[in-house]
């Protein structure tokens, strides 16, 4: 299993108000497994999805993730298992602007202490098989946002994470760029075998899912 979550809460202090986030959920993610988060506004959907990418630690709770539990890690490794198991593609897509796709794609790898070489061999190849080859030392300016979008997505990819967190990755996106968007991290994510978990208000989006968690008032309800 590659997350195993028990009654996890997230709670806020905002001055004198207290925000219980989420209120016990408890959620198993194994390899290949396809789902979104779905629910309304301020369901918690953003929150599970910040612990589940070791974004955030839990109030209480337990939380494994490839094969590691969160509460027992320090800054330091919880930094390392982000980096090493866990692929995140965002709405806003991220990158950095001054810099060249195959540079954006590379940066993952920089924080593992990849040769320079090697980390543009494997960037290169990534934007590859996303459609981007002739795309390499374009800056974001000079994409479309679907193509920024497919740089964000082989980022992601670049370093073989165990899971895949995409948090509205079509929400900036036409219809059909989002659908093949969708298309590319549904191929991407089956040949490697990563577990690819949207985060979605689209219910269209939500549908291809194999698995639909509905959250509400921080709860799991269907």
């Amino acid at each position: 299993m590659l997350v195993e979550a028990e009654e996890l809460t997230r709670v806020y202090a905002m001055g004198d108000t207290v925000v219980e986030a989420l209120r016990g959920v408890s959620l198993r993610i194994a390899s290949g497994d396809y789902l979104a988060l779905v629910g309304p506004s301020g369901s918690g959907k953003s929150t599970l999805m910040h612990l589940l990418g070791g974004l955030d630690r839990p109030s209480s709770g337990r939380l494994v993730i490839d094969g590691q539990d969160v509460a027992s890690l320090n800054r330091n490794q919880l930094a390392r298992l982000r980096n090493t198991a866990i692929g995140f593609v965002f709405q806003s897509f991220h990158l950095l602007p001054r810099t060249s796709a195959v540079e954006n794609v590379a940066l993952p790898l920089v924080y593992r202490g990849v040769p320079a070489r090697t980390r543009r061999q494997r960037a290169a190849a990534m934007l590859g098989q996303v459609g981007l080859a002739h795309r390499l030392d374009h800056r974001p300016s000079q994409l479309s946002g679907g193509e920024q979008q497919r740089v964000a997505i082989a980022r992601a990819l670049v370093t073989g994470p165990s899971v895949v967190l995409a948090d509205e990755p079509t929400g900036n996106l036409d219809s059909a760029t989002g659908q093949a968007v969708l298309h590319l991290l549904e191929q991407q994510g089956a040949a490697s075998g990563a577990a690819l978990v949207l985060v979605t208000h689209d219910h269209e989006v939500a549908g291809r899912a194999h698995r639909q968690v509905m959250l509400r008032d921080g709860l799991v309800v269907s």
